[in-house]
């Protein structure tokens, strides 16, 4: 539910933030009025695109069984990790520019009367953060068992409903949250949410292959814990589940895992961090 309420309300909030940009700039441009409707048939066609995805993949998920539907889930879950990596250097570098890159291309469709060209940008603008929304909730979702799929579904709920209220605020300028602080505590907490996806990837392909006849020191990397913190936090218990959940600890965790969370969050952090001073330069 915690992961399915996060993901929703900040991706929420960045297409909330799109369609705000484009809805305010082109209510003062002339012929404002048929702007506006390819401007809102553009929001449709990009939510059109998002639920099709989901269409497909829940179709795909039903399509395959055991293993291959074990692959499949990793699979998609490892893709929602690289994406939100994807995200988080797409952000550092462009996010402070966001709202000139949109007017400008905005304007450029207008100049040449391509109300077409509008649509299109709304479109790829909502149907981007609907596509990711869909990739990322389809990988959490595969790790929820039929009865935890109500509280999924209520998770979803509250972070779309969360997401419009933090978007009011920080659109009516409020001194609580500023949309710097907002985009620099949700990187953080995407680049947990990512490493926690990682985990859950792994913890699937190491249920397959553990299965398989493999050297003993594939074993050892897989299945064998490097320490034993249950005593402090047990992630089965409900809070050291949840905590697992949005951070990919592990209480037992194989060499591998530690091996590729510490290299997940060593290059999500490079990159931000390189993509921050590329979008500085001028």
């Amino acid at each position: 539910m915690e992961q399915a309420l996060f993901i929703v309300w900040r991706e929420s909030i960045e297409a909330l933030l799109v369609v705000g940009i484009l809805y305010a700039w082109l209510r003062r441009q002339p012929n404002a009025q048929l702007a506006l409707r390819y401007l809102w048939a553009g929001v449709g066609l990009g939510l059109l695109l998002a639920a099709s995805l989901a269409a497909l993949m829940t179709l795909a998920g039903q399509w395959l069984s055991g293993a291959a539907g074990e692959y499949f889930q990793a699979g998609m879950t490892l893709l929602a990790s690289l994406l939100i990596m994807q995200m988080l250097g797409w952000m550092a570098r462009h996010g402070g520019q966001l709202r000139q890159q949109l007017q400008l291309g905005a304007d450029s469709a207008l100049a040449q009367g391509r109300y077409l060209g509008l649509l299109l940008l709304a479109a790829l603008a909502v149907g981007r953060e609907g596509g990711e929304t869909v990739i990322f909730l389809y990988g959490i979702g595969s790790q929820q068992v039929s009865g935890q799929l109500g509280q999924f579904a209520l998770g979803g709920a509250l972070g779309l409903l969360l997401g419009g209220l933090c978007f009011a605020l920080l659109q009516a300028g409020s001194r609580v949250i500023g949309w710097r602080q907002f985009f620099r505590v949700s990187e953080w907490l995407l680049m947990l949410l990512g490493g926690a996806l990682l985990m859950s990837a792994l913890d699937r392909i190491s249920g397959q292959l553990l299965g398989l006849e493999l050297p003993s020191l594939a074993y050892q990397l897989l299945g064998d814990p490097l320490w034993n913190s249950s005593a402090l936090l047990d992630d089965g218990s409900r809070g050291g589940a949840l905590f697992a959940s949005l951070t990919g600890y592990r209480a037992m965790p194989s060499a591998l895992a530690v091996l590729l969370l510490a290299g997940y969050w060593w290059l999500a952090r490079r990159l931000t961090r390189g993509a921050r001073l590329a979008g500085a330069r001028p």
